[in-house]
C-alpha cells in the first residue's frame, strides 16, 4: 500500500525520510564512481551518471511527500558538490596542462555554494533556493534554465573524462573527434562558473550585512 503526502509528512525521522534514502543512494553511486574513475571509465560513469540522475528525484520525494529538510538540503548540495570535486581531480590527472584551470573551477563551485548555504541559514530564509538577485532567481525558480544549467555544466566534466580514455580519430590532422563535444558544452559550464562567482558575491553580502546588524544591536545595547 502506497503511503500517502498526509501521513509521510507526520513522520519526523529525518534520518529516513524518502529523499534523504535517495540521497544515501546517491552517496554510495557517487564513491564507486570514484573508486572506478582512474581504471574503469565505463563504470565509473555508469555510477556517476546515476548518481547525478537521482538528484532530480529526491527533490520530486520532498515535495510529493511534504518531506524537505535543512539536513536533506545540506545532503544533496554536499552530494553534488563532492562528487563533481571528485571528477575534477581525476581531470587534474588526466589533463596535468589544464590543472590551474581545473582548481580554479573547483574552487570557485565549492566556495561559493558552501558561503551561500551559510549565507541562507544566517538570513533565517526556509530554503537555499531563494535569493534577491535576479539571475540567481532565475537560476532556481526556472526550472528548465536550472536543469540546463547544470546538466551543460556536468556534460562538460563527464565529456572532457571520456575524451581522456577515447580521443577518437583525428579531424584534419588538428584535432581529435572526442574534442568537439567537450568543446561544445564548454560555453555552458563557463557560465555555469560565472553564476557561481556572482554566488559567492550575494552569499558574501549577506554574511557582511548579518556582521553589520550583529555588531549595531550590541551597539544598541550598550
Amino acid at each position: 500500500m502506497e503511503s500517502s503526502p498526509s501521513i509521510t509528512a507526520n513522520n519526523n525521522n529525518v534520518w529516513l525520510f524518502y529523499p534523504n534514502l535517495i540521497g544515501y543512494g546517491r552517496i554510495v553511486l557517487a564513491i564507486l564512481a570514484m573508486y572506478y574513475m582512474s581504471s574503469s571509465p565505463v563504470c565509473a560513469m555508469l555510477c556517476y551518471a546515476l548518481s547525478a540522475g537521482l538528484d532530480a528525484f529526491d527533490g520530486w520525494a520532498a515535495r510529493t511527500y511534504n518531506q524537505s529538510s535543512r539536513f536533506g538540503a545540506m545532503l544533496d548540495q554536499l552530494t553534488d558538490r563532492c562528487a563533481l570535486l571528485a571528477l575534477v581531480m581525476a581531470l587534474c590527472k588526466f589533463f596535468p596542462d589544464h590543472l590551474f584551470l581545473l582548481q580554479l573551477s573547483a574552487v570557485i563551485d565549492i566556495a561559493s555554494h558552501w558561503l551561500h548555504l551559510h549565507a541562507t541559514d544566517l538570513s533565517g530564509a526556509s530554503s537555499h533556493k531563494q535569493s534577491s538577485n535576479w539571475l540567481l532567481n532565475l537560476y532556481y525558480t526556472d526550472r528548465m534554465f536550472l536543469g540546463f544549467m547544470c546538466g551543460g555544466n556536468e556534460a562538460f566534466y563527464i565529456l572532457l573524462y571520456i575524451r581522456a580514455f577515447w580521443a577518437g580519430p583525428l579531424i584534419f590532422g588538428a584535432f581529435h573527434f572526442m574534442s568537439i563535444f567537450p568543446l561544445i558544452a564548454f560555453p555552458i559550464a563557463f557560465v555555469k562558473s560565472a553564476i557561481s562567482v556572482v554566488h559567492l558575491y550575494t552569499a558574501a553580502e549577506m554574511v557582511v550585512a548579518h556582521d553589520v546588524k550583529l555588531r549595531e544591536n550590541a551597539q544598541k545595547a550598550k
